[in-house]
């Protein structure tokens, strides 16, 4: 008997990777295949961050609708809560499942009736991922939700509040993975600095126990709020195990600005975090929002001379997106669609040019996870974060390298070995 294959299109961050990964290992009835075109099944782990988020989930649907070779379509992921039900009514899918009922794919792949299930928002995954399909690096989820109401933003109501995963759970995956020859680990979740404050831990004892197993060489943090940054794990930066790049949200630098976004981040202290993380190497990212509602030219050029002034080397910035049934959808004045573009850009540049100093002006060795090869290039990350380029005879992939001579380019690192 024909075993029909399940496709997995997985949209948006790493927390979607990870509960992508729960969803191929809880696949008993199923082969898994990594060519979208001989799927019999087509898994839609869905984003709806921004309307763009939405707009490229229902693109790819029309772009399957549209090769037409007979796949089931089913959705889940944040879009699940917001679009499941109007895609659902259209016919377009079979099916819609919360990430709550990701364990059950099986069963719910199997339903001849189309359904919904949004499942609960209060779940915690107790489910142990040993093996990343197709990755040379592994993603933990660490927690699930967010107990912050930044005025701009959807995901609380689609993820729910804050709730820390079981940390013996998240060991003994990290040693599972670890013994499968995993080296880098990276924590992930809805709001990955809020682990443990309903299990009264916290991020730095977490991590702490999870470099004493073997095997673990390095841990990335996905994005966390400045005020997460506390005296504790202050103490672990500069331990050989953490990488040496963080990823703080700001969303913004314009003090007025954070007010009107709701956020609990100050300026002046977010400023003092980063130039202490500078001082011990890091290289560091944010999240920022152009053409937020109130975003005027005047406040617009306050932010931008901060972001100067921040030794930042990292950016991933997007244009402010209405959400309906949030608070910034009915904030006045709104900000021309064109100008938040222009200046989306203006600050995209001035980001990459100082990733371009930084990278010019480190002059240590770089220590590599070699992740792909294209096109008989291999390519990875080093400790900052930065994109490498490598030539070579030998097969890297999966292999970590020490880089001490490489040439600095515009948009990456090149070495040849």
């Amino acid at each position: 008997m024909h075993t029909k294959k399940v496709y997995f299109k997985t949209f948006g961050c790493r927390t979607n990777l990870y509960d992508s990964q729960v969803m191929m290992s809880s696949l008993k009835e199923y082969e898994i295949t990594q060519n979208e075109a001989e799927a019999d099944v087509i898994v839609i782990n869905s984003c709806t961050v921004t309307n763009g988020a939405d707009t490229h989930v229902r693109s790819y649907i029309s772009q399957v609708e549209k090769n037409n070779n007979g796949a089931k379509l089913f959705l889940t992921g944040c879009g699940a809560h917001t679009k499941g039900e109007s895609l659902l009514k259209e016919n377009r899918i079979h099916g819609v499942f919360g990430q709550s009922e990701k364990q059950k794919i099986d069963t719910l792949l199997a339903k001849e009736k189309p359904f919904y299930e949004p499942g609960d928002l209060n779940y915690i995954d107790d489910m142990v991922v040993d093996e990343f399909v197709g990755k040379s690096r592994a993603f933990i989820k660490i927690q699930e939700g967010c107990n912050f109401r930044c005025s701009y933003c959807i995901i609380p109501y689609v993820r729910g509040d804050a709730r820390s995963m079981d940390e013996n759970r998240i060991l003994e995956q990290v040693a599972r993975l670890a013994l499968n020859g995993f080296g880098e680990f990276i924590l992930t979740g809805t709001n990955v600095g809020s682990y443990g404050q309903d299990t009264k831990t916290s991020l730095a004892k977490l991590m702490k126990k999870m470099s004493q197993i073997r095997g673990v060489r390095r841990i990335r943090l996905g994005s966390v709020e400045p005020i997460q940054i506390t005296d504790e794990f202050k103490e672990i930066l500069d331990e050989p195990w953490m990488e040496k790049h963080m990823h703080i949200a700001l969303q913004h630098t314009s003090p007025k600005m954070l007010k009107l976004m709701n956020r609990r981040n100050v300026y002046r202290q977010d400023k003092a975090l980063f130039e202490l993380l500078a001082e011990k190497g890091y290289a560091i990212g944010t999240d920022f929002i152009t053409g937020h509602p109130g975003e005027s030219e005047d406040l617009w050029r306050e932010a931008m001379q901060n972001a100067k002034d921040l030794p930042l080397t990292h950016i991933h910035a997007f244009t402010y997106s209405k959400r309906d049934g949030t608070p910034s959808a009915t904030m006045k004045p709104e900000v021309n669609g064109k100008i938040a573009k222009e200046r989306l850009h203006e600050l995209q540049e001035l980001i990459q040019q100082k990733n371009f100093d930084f990278r010019k002006a480190y002059r240590g060795e770089l220590e590599v996870l070699i992740e792909s090869c294209k096109e008989g290039f291999y390519h990875g990350f080093d400790q900052h974060f930065n994109k490498i380029v490598v030539e070579s005879q030998e097969d890297l992939v999966g292999n970590w390298i020490t880089v001490p001579n490489y040439e600095v380019k515009k948009d990456f690192n090149y070495a040849r070995i």
